[in-house]
C-alpha cells in the first residue's frame, strides 16, 4: 500500500500573490487541501490566501478545527481527530497539502500536526514548503531593514515578562515581537520608558486586504488582533 504525504504548505503573510511558485504546484497537484477551519464557518486566514488558487469543486477540501482553548484534554482530542481525518486520505495514496499562513516551520500550526502525525502514524511521508513569514512582510511592507551588516536581530513571542523584553531590545539592533496583542500596554510603557516609540512600528494582518499599518499614537487603548506585529528598529 502507497501512503501518500503529507505536506506543510507554506502560503505566505496574507497576500495571495505572496506564495511561492512551489505552493501554487503544491495546490495544483494534491487532490486534498487541510486547512484549519472556524467553528463559526468563517473562513480561517490561511484558507482566504488561497481561495484565488483552489476551486472546491476540483478537490477534497479538508476544514479541520483546533480549538482556541488551554484545556489539554479538549486539545488533545481534537488534534487526534484532525490527525486521523488526515491519515484516512493519506492511508488511500492520495497527498495532503496542509495550508498554513507564514511558514510551516516557523509558529505555525502545522508544526503540532507534524510532531503528532509522527507519533501516531511513524509511516507517513513528510515535507514542508517554506514561505514568506509575517515579520520579513512587515519589514518590506514598511520599509525598514531589519538587519544590515553586523547588525544583530530578533523575532520573539512578546510576553509579560518586561524585564526579559527590556533585555532583548537592548541586546539587538531589530527586533520583531510577534502575539504583542495580549500585553500591548505593558510593551507601550516599556518602549516609552526606553524612548524608542518613534522607532516602533505595529502592523496588522500584513499585506492582506485587512492590513492595517498603525500610528504610535493610535496604539493606546487599541484591541490588536492575534495577527499583529511590533518591529523596533534602533
Amino acid at each position: 500500500m502507497t501512503i501518500g504525504t503529507l505536506i506543510g504548505l507554506g502560503v505566505g503573510p496574507g497576500d495571495p500573490e505572496l506564495i511561492t511558485v512551489k505552493a501554487f504546484r503544491m495546490l495544483k497537484e494534491c487532490s486534498v487541501i487541510a486547512y484549519p477551519q472556524k467553528l463559526r464557518g468563517s473562513k480561517s486566514y490561511a484558507q482566504r490566501i488561497i481561495d484565488v488558487y483552489v476551486n472546491p469543486a476540483e478537490k477534497e477540501m479538508l476544514g479541520l478545527v483546533f480549538p482556541m482553548t488551554k484545556d489539554e484534554e479538549t486539545l488533545q482530542e481534537a488534534w487526534s481527530k484532525s490527525a486521523e481525518k488526515i491519515y484516512a486520505h493519506l492511508k488511500e495514496g492520495r497527498d495532503v497539502a496542509f495550508v498554513t499562513e507564514g511558514d510551516p516551520m516557523l509558529f505555525s500550526t502545522y508544526i503540532h500536526l507534524m510532531n503528532l502525525m509522527k507519533e501516531m502514524h511513524p509511516d507517513v511521508p513528510m515535507k514542508s514548503i517554506a514561505g514568506i513569514s509575517s515579520f520579513n512582510g512587515t519589514a518590506n511592507r514598511l520599509g525598514i531593514p531589519l538587519a544590515d551588516g553586523d547588525d544583530h536581530v530578533a523575532m520573539i513571542p512578546a510576553t509579560s515578562d518586561m524585564a526579559e523584553m527590556r533585555r532583548v531590545i537592548e541586546t539587538h539592533d531589530g527586533i520583531v515581537f510577534i502575539k504583542v496583542a495580549k500585553v500591548l500596554e505593558d510593551m507601550l510603557d516599556l518602549l516609552e520608558e526606553m524612548n524608542l516609540l518613534e522607532k516602533t512600528y505595529v502592523v496588522t494582518k500584513v499585506t492582506s486586504d485587512e492590513e492595517i499599518i498603525w500610528k504610535t499614537n493610535e496604539l493606546r487603548g487599541a484591541e490588536l488582533n492575534y495577527l499583529s506585529c511590533m518591529v523596533v528598529r534602533k
